[in-house]
């Protein structure tokens, strides 16, 4: 160790000796001269995904904090501004930011337009306001000198060049109480809140500095942050048994959808099916005269992606379709699946989109042991990717002009994410109302990837976590305010792919809780129907989660009148919804103790912090559950031992609770689980029975 220290000791001495009588190294200042008189440091400026290297998220009508360490050397005044403006438009708009205390500050963006919107922070030291406070406290120590009066007099006096119409009279009057004689008009004149604020008014904001780089932010429809799906076939749309639906069978199922309260209507692909390859029911490898194959299996004879299957209708009544559910409030959303059936006109048209096998054969899809021989998927490497991805982006363009604004899309995982950074930004530049849900069931770094790069929705894990801890830990995994700025979830208890050993085995009631469950812990949910109202819980065979006799491969006929139907306890669900800001937004969520395992607790305040919304449901469906809740009371904005009003809205009872240890009992027979808006009790027993 000794021997380290002195060999470094000679190399310093050599350095020294070597540099000895030589001039000093000249300084390089920065190109920019002003640079070194910016005094004004701004960091952590948030939003801010990735470093800025993607936009955060909002929806229209927000207003978006922003926030930043803004500070300098010295004792100086600092002022500091929020910029921002719409893409494609060359002037700023700004706001003023507010100190919180310890250097940070925050501004507010009004989010007025859809699109993407950039944004900055911009500080500078105010001299004007510096002089004004030290003066204040001159002033009140007795201290104050005609000299220091006379600084602040040659600040109003420059301002006065740049003033016009009413301020000039102000400036002229400070000036002369400042120069005054009398100590009294002097302060006076310090003390005026009207000279502050002309003052601040016409400041140079000399030497400001700018934060690096501008952050962007997209601003999306108010579905992309609230918004509740039903998905079905409309092949299976129609009245009578055996008979393959049609867009008008669907239309006419309508007013049955809008009843249950759903804003969006999802259809998978609507185009002609393959028949090389195609799959038999249950998923049979081969098929017979007669079998309807896959939806997700595109193209044949008829068309590809921007046909639509000729038993389902023509594009007039694909268009009808699409016109009718808006007029009743639902968007439809289309799904795009970037794949094709073997028979698909693109695999004769254009063989090089695709990967050839070393027998002259295209590569199928696979995901091993599973083969899916009626798929063909796309090889994004292949040399003629740009007219590839320039056709696929086309797929896209075609619907939207005939009226689709949400798309879902088919495993966006195993396409390139260069495509969908480009695609997506593309069409949102051009159309900033569309909407995209990414079903991507993968590793989270993906599902959080694709999601900066432009998805509006994710899918998430929620359909198999269903265990207390599982849930809580989940759920605050995703609540993260740095996934909240560019992720958001959209729960689905069942699809046409998942049908959940829990809803397998739990009946009817296990749709209940995670009915109760998806539309309360997110802002956005959906459900596969008609088999969720109709708790269709038939798995193909023991260990799997297909359906038996799944609506992929065959038509299905519902009885949509069904006795034990869950559409009025969806519907009730889904009004509850709209009527309950808290339920509205993703932020908000806490979760709070229970005594017994099966009991989950949590709790949605809205933005404004007015209303909570407290739900306890039990996760067991088969069993009676009670034990107490142990809530924090901070997070539904009630006092210690404040005696409140709980009204469940499903079931319209009211209870009366007291601090923070309540007693709950759910009995799957009666009720699985309790949403309730919580009351706080008023200063009278009269107030208190308005609520009543």
């Amino acid at each position: 160790m000794g021997a380290t220290v002195r060999m470094v000791a000679r190399v310093k001495s050599r350095r020294s000796t070597a540099n000895r009588g030589a001039p000093s190294p000249s300084i390089e200042l920065p190109a920019e001269a002003l640079l070194g008189q910016r005094r004004v440091i701004i960091e952590g400026v948030r939003p801010c995904v990735d470093g800025g290297a993607f936009p955060a998220k909002r929806t229209l009508g927000d207003e978006m904090a922003v926030t930043a360490d803004v500070f300098a050397d010295g004792h100086d005044c600092l002022r500091a501004r929020v910029q921002w403006r719409l893409d494609g438009v060359l002037e700023w708009d700004e706001g003023p930011m507010v100190a919180l205390g310890n250097d940070r500050w925050q501004g507010m963006v009004p989010l007025l337009e859809l699109g993407r919107y950039r944004f900055r922070v911009v500080a500078w030291i105010d001299p004007f306001r510096t002089w004004r406070r030290d003066m204040e406290k001159k002033i009140a120590a007795g201290v104050a000198e005609p000299i220091d009066f006379a600084v602040g007099a040659a600040m109003v006096r420059a301002a006065l060049s740049r003033a016009d119409g009413d301020r000039a009279p102000i400036l002229k009057r400070a000036v002369a109480g400042l120069e005054a004689q009398g100590p009294s008009v002097g302060r006076r004149t310090v003390l005026d809140d009207e000279l502050a604020a002309v003052m601040a008014g016409l400041d140079e904001r000399l030497f400001a500095s700018t934060s690096e780089p501008e952050l962007e932010v997209v601003v999306d429809p108010v579905r992309a942050r609230f918004s509740s799906w039903y998905e079905c076939f409309p092949r299976s749309c129609a009245a009578a048994a055996g008979r393959h639906g049609t867009f008008a069978d669907l239309e006419a199922r309508l007013p049955y959808i809008a009843g249950m309260g759903f804003d969006v209507l999802y259809l998978p692909p609507i185009h002609p099916i393959g028949r090389k390859h195609r799959k038999g029911p249950n998923n049979s490898p081969t098929s017979a005269p007669g079998d309807h194959g896959s939806p997700w299996a595109i193209g044949a004879a008829e068309g590809g992606h921007t046909a639509v299957h000729p038993e389902l209708g023509d594009l007039d009544a694909f268009r009808s379709l699409v016109a009718a559910a808006r007029a009743k409030g639902i968007e439809l959303a289309l799904d795009i699946a970037l794949q094709v059936a073997p028979d698909h006109p693109w695999v004769a048209e254009h063989p090089e989109w695709f990967r050839q096998r070393p027998d002259g054969t295209v590569q199928y899809a696979e995901n091993p042991p599973k083969k899916y021989q009626d798929i063909y998927p796309f090889d994004f490497e292949c040399a003629a990717w740009r007219e590839l991805w320039a056709e696929l982006r086309a797929v896209f363009e075609f619907w939207v002009a005939e009226g689709v604004t949400i798309f879902r899309v088919d495993n966006p995982h195993t396409k390139c994410f260069a495509f969908w950074q480009w695609c997506i930004g593309a069409l949102k530049q051009q159309h900033p109302e569309l909407i995209f849900l990414s079903e991507a069931f993968t590793r989270p770094k993906l599902m959080y990837r694709l999601a900066k790069l432009g998805f509006t929705q994710s899918y998430t894990y929620f359909p198999w976590r269903n265990h207390k801890t599982e849930i809580v830990e989940y759920f605050t995994e995703i609540s993260r305010l740095e996934l909240r700025e560019f992720f958001r979830p959209n729960h689905w208890p069942n699809t046409p792919d998942i049908l959940t050993a829990f809803l397998q085995t739990g009946g009817v009631r296990a749709f209940e809780i995670r009915l109760v469950l998806a539309a309360t812990l997110g802002a956005s949910y959906g459900v596969y129907g008609p088999a969720f109202e109709l708790a269709e819980g038939r798995a193909v065979r023991e260990g799997s989660e297909e359906y038996l006799d799944s609506e992929k491969y065959q038509l299905r006929h519902w009885d949509l009148d069904a006795k034990d139907s869950l559409r009025r306890l969806i519907a009730r669900v889904n009004r509850i919804r709209r009527e309950n800001p808290a339920l509205q937004s993703d932020l908000g969520l806490r979760f709070h103790d229970t005594t017994a395992d099966e009991l989950i607790c949590y709790s949605k305040s809205a933005a404004d912090g007015n209303t909570a919304v407290l739900v306890v449901v039990n996760l067991d469906p088969h069993h009676r559950q009670s034990g107490h809740v142990e809530l924090q009371l901070d997070a539904i904005g009630i006092d210690h031992e404040e005696q409140f009003q709980v009204h469940d809205l499903l079931s319209g009872a009211r209870y009366l609770w007291r601090g923070a240890r309540n007693y709950v009992e759910l009995d799957p027979e009666s009720t699985t689980a309790h949403v309730f808006v919580v009351r706080r009790r008023l200063r009278s027993e009269q107030d208190f029975d308005y609520f009543l």
